[in-house]
């Protein structure tokens, strides 16, 4: 802030048309510009946990109107003090403060149109960050990565073809697990879902009962990658294992005119209907896909007595995605 009000007062004080010296010009508008920049931004901190609690827009009008508000007050003081001192203004009073607030106005939201900017860059790459770190130490769980590979070796010896349909299986969501910050269609993610559930079905047995209603087409939708897998995961983790009858997942795809929307149900035993997770992995995924798609895209969850829900809302008519 610093930086950008001296900018400022350097514009001003060699701008096209101004007379007198410009040094000395530099270093009245110097003062005057420090004063009401590092006044605003000491307000600004201390309110800081107050501005919180409003929306990002309600955020940059309290912070545009402190600016306007200390604009004013030191232009007030610094006309009666320069004014004391000898110095003749040209201008009223009135028109010297309305001068300095549009100015202050016009830079205040530059500033805060470059400081959104900035927010949601950096926003976007810890997302992705850490995204890909959580698609390695926390997408597939390593109790997960054990049992499938304790199923494919006694696989090798049961039936060579399914372990080898395994081990592939289980390479696929790897391969997925590095892309983990890029996006993926709805189609592939499908698909990577059925590689899991497939891995989880030797394991499970007839425990795992999984039913699929997605229509016949599916569409050119784009969503990011590793979404529905940690789904599916704290499904079975949560709602099918620690069920000795184990119990059923239900994948369905309901099209609409703007949106997309999958509904994952399963099952929940007497044992596991009281119990309630950590919600991380369901975390995860609402924040990227609010970086990505901002309330284009939504993630609820519902519970009863007997099931738990999760729907996944992804639009149609999908932004432009920067990676």
């Amino acid at each position: 802030m610093v930086v950008l009000a001296q900018a400022v007062a350097i514009v001003l004080a060699f701008a096209p048309g101004t007379v007198g010296d410009p040094w000395l010009r530099l270093g009245v508008i110097s003062l005057f510009v420090q004063w009401v920049s590092l006044l605003s931004m000491a307000l600004i901190c201390r309110l800081r946990p107050w501005l919180t609690q409003f929306s990002a827009l309600q955020q940059g009008v309290l912070v545009l109107a402190v600016l306007l508000v200390f604009t004013l007050l030191v232009s007030l003081l610094a006309f009666l003090f320069l004014t004391e001192h000898g110095w003749q203004s040209y201008n009223s009073l009135f028109y010297f403060m309305l001068t300095n607030a549009l100015i202050a106005f016009i830079v205040g939201l530059l500033a805060i149109q470059f400081s959104v900017m900035h927010a949601e860059r950096s926003m976007r790459i810890a997302a992705q960050s850490r995204a890909e770190l959580d698609a390695l130490q926390a997408r597939i769980r390593p109790h997960f990565l054990f049992n499938s590979l304790n199923t494919t070796a006694e696989l090798i010896h049961q039936d060579p073809k399914a372990a080898e349909q395994a081990l592939l299986d289980l390479s696929a969501l790897f391969r997925a697990a590095m892309q983990a910050g890029g996006q993926t269609t709805l189609a592939h993610e499908l698909a990577l879902a059925r590689q899991y559930l497939s891995l989880e079905h030797w394991r499970l047995g007839s425990r795992l009962q999984v039913h699929w209603r997605l229509g016949q087409e599916l569409p050119e939708v784009m969503m990011p990658v590793l979404t529905l897998q940690p789904l599916l995961e704290n499904a079975i983790y949560h709602g099918i294992e620690p069920n000795r009858q184990g119990g059923e997942i239900c994948i369905e795809l309901v099209l609409g005119n703007q949106a997309v929307t999958l509904l994952i149900t399963n099952t929940l035993s007497q044992q596991n209907r009281s119990s309630k997770g950590n919600g991380i992995a369901l975390e995860n995924i609402r924040q990227r896909l609010a970086l990505l798609y901002e309330d284009q895209a939504k993630l609820h969850c519902s519970r009863t007595e007997a099931e738990f829900r999760v729907k996944l809302v992804l639009p149609k008519n999908q932004p432009e995605i920067v990676t």
